[in-house]
């Protein structure tokens, strides 16, 4: 079957892309968006730069519709890791925090040297089981964690998160979803978390420069609580900002990243999000069925759901050379090497990725 949607990329022909999971492609239409904001934007006569404030207001209002967040809790970002860093600055000290051992580095290493008290959980098949077992023992205030492992494309079960904050309101959850967000449908509002931090730049393929932030009004409450008790200090042109939107976002932002973030999502509606999200998960199927049958997947993906569109293929990681030679974009990471299937592939990058493992790869 081929790829509805692959004729909006500039893909050339002796590629086979499979490295969404390090970065994304743009769509044609979203780099002629890119290439004509940039050059009116610097054209002297312009008024674009008079009209940034409301250009900005309209992206976070876009977010907001699109993953069901109001747009006031909406914050826009260069990337996940100044909002995530943000974001923890935030946070009471005293907050216990509960991770997964080996999770991204830009998740693990800001919350560690932030001083928190924290404790890991083991990343095997029995996750959620295992999150279960540390909430009792360890009693953490947060629990922090990437939807999708950036590694093994392991999958947080969505419906234990809503159940998580059922069983535990206090508990605060907070979640990357750079390797997430793009690939599934995603209500905020329901999904139990109380924050979600998403760089643009892999699967919502909106280029470098952009990320954002969702808060529910709770988590917005707690940040930066002693510093919102004395607002009164601060600046009267900072009035009509709150400070966690000072503190989010401190400086001036890109309008032209975070526009193309808005053109990316704005694209995806057109073609009906639902839509590419139905493609890509019957694609992802077929790739998890042919990659089993060869023993080729890591046990604690194997014997557990959900998927993701992450794979890490248990070859020699020698190999990756042999792939990149042969025209698939892929990566190195941890014991095997790392592809990922978006709506711009399909079946035939499926197969072709399947031939060269079985009679070249070693």
């Amino acid at each position: 079957m081929n790829s509805p949607y692959s004729k909006y990329f500039d893909i050339d022909e002796a590629t086979t892309y499979l490295t969404t999971p390090g970065s994304g492609l743009l769509s044609r239409e979203t780099k002629q968006w890119r290439t004509q904001r940039d050059q009116a934007f610097h054209e002297s006569n312009t008024s674009l730069r008079e009209q940034q404030g409301a250009m900005l207001d309209s992206c976070r209002n876009t977010l907001g519709q699109f993953f069901n967040c109001p747009g006031t809790n909406v914050f826009l970002s260069s990337c996940f890791s100044f909002g995530f860093n943000a974001l923890l600055a935030g946070l009471p000290k005293h907050y216990k925090v509960l991770l997964l051992d080996n999770d991204y580095p830009s998740v693990n290493f800001p919350t560690i040297v932030s001083g928190f008290e924290h404790s890991f959980v083991n990343m095997d098949e029995q996750l959620e089981a295992n999150i279960l077992d540390a909430i009792a023992t360890f009693r953490p205030n947060v629990l922090i964690l990437s939807i999708v492992q950036y590694i093994s494309g392991l999958k947080i079960d969505l419906s234990f998160i809503q159940e998580l904050k059922h069983q535990h309101p206090d508990l605060l959850i907070i979640g990357d979803g750079t390797q997430f967000l793009g690939t599934d449908l995603f209500d905020f509002n329901t999904s139990g978390f109380d924050a979600v931090l998403s760089s643009g730049y892999k699967w919502l393929m909106a280029g470098f420069g952009n990320g954002f932030i969702l808060l529910n009004d709770r988590l917005k409450e707690i940040l930066y609580a002693d510093i919102q008790k004395n607002y009164s200090y601060l600046n009267n042109q900072w009035m009509n900002k709150s400070v966690v939107q000072l503190c989010f976002e401190p400086g001036h932002l890109d309008t032209l990243a975070q526009g193309t973030l808005q053109q990316s999502l704005l694209q995806f509606e057109q073609w009906g999000y639902a839509e590419t999200v139905l493609y890509t998960q019957d694609l992802v199927a077929q790739a998890r069925a042919e990659l089993a049958s060869r023993g080729l997947l890591l046990d604690r993906i194997i014997n557990r759901r959900p998927q993701s569109n992450i794979f890490n293929i248990q070859i020699d990681p020698k190999n990756f050379q042999l792939l990149m030679d042969e025209g698939i974009k892929c990566f190195p990471r941890g014991s095997g090497i790392r592809v990922g299937f978006h709506l711009y592939n399909d079946h035939a990058d499926l197969e072709k990725l399947l031939y060269i493992i079985d009679t070249k790869a070693n």
